[in-house]
């Protein structure tokens, strides 16, 4: 079965307060953006990439292409949300395949957990990967707010993973602003979302102590 990532990255990371977008800030000497597509690299050797990057940004992207030259890769630009972004990215896949959607930003994810969504996907059909929430946790109420069981909710994180005919499908909806990643979108085109577990240490880059923890878990592995 033929692999595709989808690696979004064309947001702007203004919580970074830095006028780089956060993909290609440097991290252990290289772009955010190549450890991410570094892991892919390393679970499959016959992966194809799809670079979902800010169009004054396309240039940036082909210089970190250029880093992979054993792995097919292309480039197009974002749209002015998530949803018009993976839906660009969807369009480069021609063939039938298990699709990776992930988060350009998280940088940590392993080779071990994109396989493991991977065998997942050709069993269930989908793949969400998925950690418990330890804090507690308060629901905002119109009274005013109420505790949580935290043992009935899971964090979600990326790679999520689908089969190329049930994710393309599913982004020929139209947009909806509940669409807050691919699973939502999914499901409400009927697919049932199956569950797998996610790692601790596959955090999304979002503020600059993330970059912090990111070159501290590096510098472990």
């Amino acid at each position: 079965m033929e692999k595709y990532a989808v690696i979004v990255a064309g947001g702007k990371g203004t919580r970074m307060g830095n006028e780089i977008p956060k993909q290609f800030l440097l991290l252990k000497g290289k772009p955010v953006l190549w450890h991410t597509i570094n892991a892919f690299a390393m679970a499959f050797a016959d992966i194809k990439i799809v670079l979902v990057l800010p169009e004054a940004y396309l240039a940036d992207g082909k210089q970190i292409e250029g880093e992979f030259p054993r792995i097919h890769i292309r480039i197009v630009a974002g749209g002015d949300t998530r949803f018009a972004s993976v839906r660009n990215g969807l369009q480069l896949v021609k063939t039938d395949a298990v699709v990776f959607v992930h988060d350009g930003v998280r940088c940590l994810v392993t080779p071990g957990l994109i396989r493991r969504c991977y065998d997942e996907t050709m069993v269930k059909g989908n793949a969400i990967p998925v950690i418990p929430a330890t804090d507690t946790l308060r629901l905002i109420t119109q009274e005013g707010n109420k505790p949580i069981d935290r043992n009935l909710v899971m964090m979600v994180q990326t790679p999520q993973t689908f089969m190329s005919n049930d994710i393309k499908a599913a982004f020929e909806q139209e947009y909806d602003s509940s669409f807050t990643d691919e699973a939502s979108v999914a499901e409400r085109s009927g697919v049932k979302i199956n569950l797998v577990a996610g790692e601790e240490s596959n955090i999304k880059i979002t503020r600059p102590v993330d970059m912090l923890v990111a070159e501290q878990i590096l510098g472990i592995n």
